[in-house]
């Protein structure tokens, strides 16, 4: 049992470290800047929830 719990969190932590690059990487590219700059997003909005929204609405629209 603890085995599992040990691999979960090592999981968890792993998760996190990519998702933090991911969100890094994808704030860097120019496509995201330029989605920034078109609906004015303020620097005050938290870069998590601008990188998930900003990927929500880009499968949407390659979704059509």
């Amino acid at each position: 049992m603890a085995n599992s719990i040990i691999a979960s969190q090592n999981g968890k932590e792993q998760d996190q470290a990519i998702w933090f690059s991911l969100r890094q990487a994808i704030a860097k590219s120019s496509g995201f800047q330029s989605w920034q700059q078109e609906r004015n997003i303020s620097s005050d909005v938290d870069l998590d929830q601008q990188v998930r929204r900003y990927l929500k609405e880009t499968l949407e629209t390659l979704a059509y």
